[in-house]
């Protein structure tokens, strides 16, 4: 079955051009001309992945974000902002509401494809339907690991399927830093995998306790 992607677009060349390469690639795409119209599909379409641009018309990316990382249908919905703003206080911004990935417009056909594949593919990989996790706060993994803040917030960003790069962005560190939280969360959990990680950190962000 084809995957469907939503493309939240109001330029409408930008968005012709997006269809254009995702049905190419046997992707089914969903238009939408701008935010509001993109919760609107993204909520009757159910979409495997979502494109959205941040400066738009009605409701902006982040706006769009929001919305739908508040609703249960769509909170685990892969989602990649697509624009012409690639400074890094926008991107932490983008990843701290809870975007997957960040391509500056404009963006090569090979790259595009290579984000939605991997995200798509992470998704599937990472989807744990007996948890309900709460990952508005790290205190949890703090606490259930004796952790420290910093620690907790890496592994916080690590069970929401960030790469190292992602979280070095995110919390404002370097990736060697990332790097050497990561092999704390390892000693402290007593695992050796980052799924084996994401799974502890999920079951404690999911307790109700």
């Amino acid at each position: 079955m084809k995957k469907t992607i939503l493309i939240i677009e109001d330029e409408p060349e930008m968005r012709r051009n997006l269809a254009t390469i995702l049905r190419m690639e046997q992707y089914h795409p969903v238009v939408a001309e701008n935010g509001r119209v993109g919760v609107e599909a993204a909520l009757r379409e159910k979409p495997d992945l979502i494109l959205c641009d941040v400066m738009m018309p009605e409701l902006d990316g982040y706006g769009v974000l929001r919305e739908l990382r508040a609703d249960s249908a769509t909170r685990a919905t892969p989602f990649i902002f697509l624009t012409a703003k690639g400074e890094k206080p926008d991107i932490r911004s983008g990843m701290n509401l809870g975007a997957d990935d960040y391509l500056t417009k404009p963006v090569a056909k090979a790259d595009l494809l290579d984000a939605i594949s991997s995200r798509l593919t992470r998704a599937g990989q990472t989807a744990v339907a007996t948890f309900d996790p709460d990952f508005s706060s790290s205190a949890p993994l703090e606490t259930a690991y004796d952790l420290t803040p910093r620690v907790a917030e890496t592994l916080l960003w690590l069970a929401q399927g960030k790469t190292n790069g992602d979280i070095a962005t995110i919390l404002g560190i370097s990736e060697s830093t990332v790097k050497k939280h990561v092999l704390e969360i390892f000693t402290a959990l007593n695992v050796e995998t980052r799924t084996a990680a994401c799974l502890l950190a999920v079951e404690a962000l999911s307790s109700k306790e």
